[in-house]
């Protein structure tokens, strides 16, 4: 998906504020404006004569198989004409607006006919038509009156100019930006697509590393071990006895090895027996004392137990290395539809979320999945971590089994 340009909250503050007051001297904002009036006219013009060809055509011809496929290709034109005049308003009225997401047509498996409905129900392609379409009449009265009082109230000018542009920022504001609520959502979505695309990608190489450089190898020195020992079977059958012996200890050593790795991929208590006994089950490998309590009537989607149980595990294992704590607890509970996760110690406090702790990870992976993630550790603690995650029923996963 092509990345729409995003303009940062600092540069966005700064081209959004406020304009200096409007005085009889011409300085430069006011001649910006007065260049944006004056080009008010042919943009106007050209922006109405594209929307009533592209409806007017589309209109007509949707009697006909290539109606809706003009018709939506007209608004994703109307899409440019926006972006032009988001660019215009940009250089000269000092209004900053986010570009609106593009439609994900190239990233879609859909096919011919649900991209074309997509291209047909663009809010972003009808606003703009809707704002090509009122601003000839705009367009007019904004070049005469700034025409005119070029030569007849030029000393009043900055002001008339000051009063025209500001309806003009209101129209850019109301109907070229994008649609927040939705934008913010798509953005959203866009960055917790590659969160967690991104940790997946981590987790298979952690994998794949764990398994070359313990498993793997360890059964590879067995193989090897097994091989020499039945050479020596008939020549020396008490050392190909030890041998085998020491082999034995080495699938012992694997097997272990290999028990961890699946805890650490999805642990086998967690499916069989739930959270509470998972959490328990990670609690006592913890180096401190951890109270465990867990007030949940019913287990949560598999998928939000999964990211519960590796929360609290990456967290205890924080407290286990950086906290100096004597003392730690894990709460879970459920209240509406959110479930509510909080691991606190009494250690020296001072974690933060860029504190190289892993702690960023977690709020970004628990981010992905529209949960929360907030850490209250003063310094000399204690700290409390509170993560929230949405409550969805397991009934929820076996119905779609």
């Amino acid at each position: 998906m092509t990345e729409r340009p995003r303009y940062s909250p600092e540069r966005k503050a700064e081209a959004n504020a406020p304009l200096p007051p409007a005085r009889f001297a011409y300085d430069a904002h006011t001649w910006k404006e007065i260049t944006h009036l004056l080009v008010n006219l042919p943009v106007a013009l050209l922006g109405f004569v594209y929307v009533t060809t592209v409806l007017f055509t589309g209109f007509m011809l949707t009697v006909t198989v290539i109606g809706f496929p003009v018709l939506a290709a007209g608004l994703m034109g109307a899409r440019k004409l926006g972006a032009m005049e988001r660019a215009r308003a940009r250089k000269l009225l000092g209004v900053r607006i986010d570009e609106p997401s593009p439609l994900p047509l190239k990233t879609s498996n859909s096919g011919f006919f649900q991209q074309l409905w997509m291209m047909l129900k663009d809010p972003v392609g009808w606003r703009t038509i809707l704002y090509d379409f009122i601003r000839l009449p705009w367009g007019i009265l904004t070049f005469t009156i700034t025409l005119t009082s070029l030569f007849v109230l030029w000393p009043v000018l900055p002001f008339i100019a000051r009063g025209l542009t500001n309806a003009d920022r209101a129209m850019v504001r109301g109907l070229l930006s994008p649609s927040d609520e939705l934008e913010r959502r798509i953005a959203e979505l866009e960055s917790d697509r590659g969160v967690v695309v991104d940790a997946a990608a981590s987790d298979l190489r952690r994998i794949e590393r764990d398994l070359h450089d313990g498993a793997q190898a360890r059964l590879v020195n067995l193989a090897m071990g097994l091989g020499l020992a039945k050479e020596k079977l008939l020549e020396d059958p008490e050392y190909a006895a030890a041998m085998v012996s020491e082999a034995h200890g080495e699938v012992k050593l694997a097997l272990q090895e290999l028990r961890d790795l699946a805890r650490g991929i999805h642990p086998a208590v967690l499916t069989d027996r739930g959270l509470d006994a998972a959490l328990s089950s990670v609690a006592s490998r913890c180096t401190v004392p951890v109270k465990v309590t867990a007030d949940l009537n019913a287990r949560p989607a598999a998928a939000i137990e999964g990211i519960a149980y590796f929360t609290v595990s990456e967290l205890l294992q924080n407290v286990s290395k950086h906290s100096g704590a004597r003392t730690a607890s894990v709460d879970v509970w459920r209240t509406e539809h959110r479930l509510l996760i909080q691991v606190w110690d009494d250690g020296r406090g001072g974690a933060r979320l860029d504190g190289g702790t892993g702690m960023q990870g977690l709020a970004e992976r628990l981010g992905a999945v529209d949960g929360l993630f907030v850490i209250d550790s003063p310094p000399g603690g204690p700290t409390t971590v509170t993560a929230e995650l949405p409550w969805r029923d397991r009934s929820f996963d076996t119905g779609r089994r």
